[in-house]
């Protein structure tokens, strides 16, 4: 994936930044030259674009609309060439780039072939992302492949500098997305999140492997004592979720399979991921953690290995039939609202905030089950014996 930091280094003939340093890490998904509105009927998120001021069509005045509007269409860049050179860009043009930290370049109007800049670039693009999926081609091999040979695995390790003498594990990195009126964009802007991940991971020091796999990241990386890229990975997808082009539409959380030694059984890890996905809800215990494995899983993990995993189901049944019974008939969701409670350390103001319900709202809830439970909501032994039938619920019965 590129960046226009990327493009600024390409150093294209008669092309130069100008204003904009801030935003030179947004992703550069394709190229667009600006001709004619309405410009969301052609425009994609990340879209580099060209616009030639002639003074006729395109004066400084509609240029500086132009820029408001695509910047809020999500381009990643924008680049000017003027008319003849009539005259230089104007401070206000300039400085608006500054205010929406939007990479402002110049083209010499002499050099002045749209056509010819945005092919350099998009074959720069292609040729970037024909390296993305070559990785994820030898991804899917190892994960998958039938006949991962030592020949093979050094063949990856000589490409792309792995150390396959360290322990490796998998990461899933699920995407959880909310759907709006208009598909198409919804699908262009997941297409431009999983982009921009693509690149900050390829962007990482460490070696990786990285795929798109059914709507889903797939990460390989070594497992180091320090956990340095298990921090990488969780700045990265809060940078993501808290960028304001996908905030409150698209979050991830990577869930990750034990280390392995041998490259032959990287499968395995990303089975066990794979088996943790239908319980991230239960393991994630605050919203920035965005990095989650079955170590989190704490106490709770040793119920799978006793024999009595029936009788243990059968006494969490019993503890949470009425609320379960209470959901069913009404379609509410006391469960998932007394575990919200709990994970928001029983703070009526900050759960009614992360369920986006207003406060008299999560009263009545509250109200509702204690009086099903005939539970105070002060004793907190009684409370953790829910919640522990709540996770245990979660955690091994769970499809």
């Amino acid at each position: 994936m590129v960046k226009c930091s990327d493009i600024a280094k390409m150093n294209l003939d008669g092309m130069w930044l100008l204003a904009g340093k801030a935003g030179l890490d947004r992703v550069v998904s394709w190229t667009y030259v600006v001709l004619t509105r309405p410009f969301d009927d052609h425009m994609n998120h990340g879209n580099f674009a060209f616009c030639g001021v002639d003074f006729e069509r395109f004066g400084w005045n509609e240029v500086e609309k132009i820029m408001l509007e695509l910047n809020d269409l999500k381009i990643s860049g924008f680049a000017v060439s003027i008319k003849d050179e009539k005259e230089p860009v104007p401070e206000r043009i300039l400085n608006l780039a500054e205010e929406l930290a939007l990479p402002l370049f110049q083209i010499r109007w002499e050099k002045a072939s749209f056509v010819d800049l945005a092919q350099s670039i998009g074959n720069y693009i292609v040729e970037e992302n024909n390296k993305a999926n070559r990785k994820g081609d030898f991804l899917y091999n190892l994960l998958f492949g039938y006949d991962i040979n030592e020949r093979y695995i050094e063949k990856i390790a000589g490409l792309f500098g792995m150390d396959f003498s360290i322990p490796h594990r998998v990461g899933i990195i699920v995407v959880d997305r909310v759907y709006g009126d208009n598909l198409e964009n919804d699908e262009h802007t997941y297409n431009y999140y999983m982009s921009c991940m693509t690149k900050m991971i390829s962007d990482m020091e460490d070696a990786t492997l990285f795929m798109n796999f059914l709507n889903k990241g797939v990460i390989l990386f070594p497992d180091y004592e320090d956990d340095r890229i298990i921090k990488k990975l969780e700045y990265i997808l809060n940078q993501l979720d808290e960028d304001i082009q996908f905030r409150g539409r698209i979050k991830s959380t990577c869930i990750l399979g034990r280390p392995y030694l041998n490259p032959q059984d990287y499968g395995k890890s990303y089975q066990e991921a794979k088996s943790l996905i239908f319980k991230k809800d239960a393991l994630v215990s605050s919203q920035k953690k965005k990095v989650i494995s079955s170590s989190m899983m704490g106490i709770y993990k040793f119920l799978f290995a006793n024999g009595n995993r029936e009788e243990i189901g059968a006494y969490c049944e019993k503890k949470l039939r009425k609320l379960e019974e209470y959901d069913s008939a009404n379609s509410t969701d006391l469960i998932d609202t007394f575990l919200a409670y709990y994970m928001n350390g029983f703070n009526v103001s900050k759960t009614a905030s992360a369920l986006y319900i207003h406060r008299n709202t999560l009263q009545y809830r509250l109200a509702k089950i204690s009086e099903l439970l005939e539970l105070e909501l002060d004793d907190y032994r009684e409370c953790l014996e829910i919640i522990n039938c709540i996770m245990v619920k979660k955690m091994m019965f769970s499809q």
